[in-house]
């Protein structure tokens, strides 16, 4: 016990004040999130509409949050991490309480939008203000407690929606909703971070001209296996509460407790897995990590009785772990100081992309063939991001973590300088 009380010291030590303060508002906000992970059920069994029309909503979600990821990443390299945080809390906490109210497939599309469009861009922004917190050698440890935060939270927001939904599904715009404006308070109460004029005035340096992401062509091969993670992802919101229902017979509460168990694990187990794998290549982690979660996933239709759903979702847990901070490793070391905003924002844009088509396109392939052979795609997929993972890792710059003072520091930055010049994708 007592190594493995050390072990969990060890993981958490080092980080700055202002990292476990960003970690903290994510806790907050996340601790209130019931409404999307319901939202599919709550369209079908309170407004009536058909599984077709659900995905169409869901991913108009998504169109909005790829607009909120890209202006969002935009705003915080001009306005700085604090602004765009606190103004896209009280936006989407505002809109969640307004969108309980809204009847009729068109005034809930809309609202849908400018919610996300507004709640997405705090991604990027908080993403920036992680990495900007804490050193690089740091930063998948940093990017990790900031997961452990938002899974912390996730392990009471869905099992407490599952049984407010049971009550009424009203309550739970007004959890949601007013969490969010909870974790904008935290955030303007306990963030000390200077703004960035202050920033730039104590550094006496040269203004530095930003790095753009859509010129770089290995950050964009990068981009496009984010986007085909992210449309398996996000059939969470879609195809997987459906098939735990239709398949599987479980009643909302029970289907709350499936993701807790997503999200118990991660708060056990991330930052140990973290800090023991964080001198790793991160791609190369990140590809197992893939291969284990569309696996995991894919085995769902499968299986039968809570305890084996109960393995499925420990299985793509942990591919979950080995790939979420070390992709956002991989995003933040790809850039400058000066343009995180942007490739942090491009990086949550192509999540944001692939909300905006896989919703739609999930619930009409589970319309038309059923579970499993949607969720046996899904585990093929996993095979092919693991494989292209691995063959884009030597390409992709920021390999592994470096200290500023480290001279493979400045050989990775010029390197990325380079690619940053290149026109286009890279060959298969």
């Amino acid at each position: 016990m007592r190594r493995i009380a050390a072990a969990y010291r060890e993981a958490y030590r080092g980080l700055p004040r202002a990292t476990w303060v960003y970690a903290a508002v994510f806790f907050v906000n996340r601790c209130g999130t019931m409404v999307l992970p319901f939202l599919a059920l709550y369209l079908m069994t309170q407004r009536g509409l058909h599984a077709r029309d659900v995905g169409i909503l869901l991913s108009v979600y998504g169109a909005g949050s790829g607009v909120g990821s890209y202006v969002g990443g935009e705003l915080t390299d001009r306005l700085g991490a604090r602004a765009v945080q606190a103004g896209a809390l009280v936006c989407a906490g505002i809109g969640l309480l307004a969108l309980g109210q809204l009847r009729g497939t068109v005034p809930i599309a809309v609202g849908l939008f400018l919610i996300a469009a507004t709640g997405e861009s705090f991604r990027p922004a908080s993403a920036a203000a992680v990495a900007a917190s804490a050193p690089r050698q740091q930063w998948t440890q940093a990017f990790a407690l900031r997961r452990l935060a938002l899974n912390l939270g996730m392990t009471c927001g869905p099992m407490l929606g599952g049984f407010l939904a049971a009550r009424d599904y009203r309550l739970l715009f007004w959890v949601d909703g007013g969490t969010a404006l909870l974790a904008a308070a935290v955030l303007l109460a306990f963030d000390r971070t200077p703004r960035p004029a202050a920033r730039a005035a104590t550094s006496g340096g040269a203004r530095e001209v930003p790095r753009s992401p859509w010129r770089d062509g290995p950050f964009l091969a990068f981009f496009a296996l984010v986007v085909v993670y992210g449309a398996v992802l996000y059939q969470f919101f879609s195809t997987y509460p459906l098939a735990l229902h239709q398949v599987h017979g479980l009643p909302e509460p029970k289907i709350g407790a499936v993701y807790a168990i997503n999200t118990v694990l991660i708060v056990v187990c991330e930052m140990l897995l973290v800090r023991r794998l964080a001198s790793q290549p991160p791609l190369r982690i990140a590809g197992l990590g893939n291969l284990l979660f569309c696996g995991g996933l894919g085995l769902l239709p499968f299986v039968h009785g809570y305890g084996w759903i109960a393995v499925t979702v420990v299985i793509w847990t942990f591919g979950e772990m080995l790939t979420m901070p070390f992709f956002e490793t991989v995003a933040a070391g790809r850039s400058s100081e000066s343009s995180r905003g942007r490739y942090l924002g491009a990086y949550n844009f192509a999540f944001a992309l692939a909300f905006a088509g896989s919703p739609m396109l999930g619930t009409t392939l589970y319309a038309h063939l059923g579970a499993r052979p949607l969720f046996a795609g899904f585990g093929a997929i996993g095979v092919l991001l693991c494989v292209g993972l691995q063959v884009l890792a030597p390409r992709l710059g920021g390999a592994r973590a470096t200290s500023p003072g480290d001279p493979l520091a400045s050989v990775e930055d010029a390197a990325q300088a380079d690619a940053v010049a290149e026109p286009a994708l890279p060959s298969p």
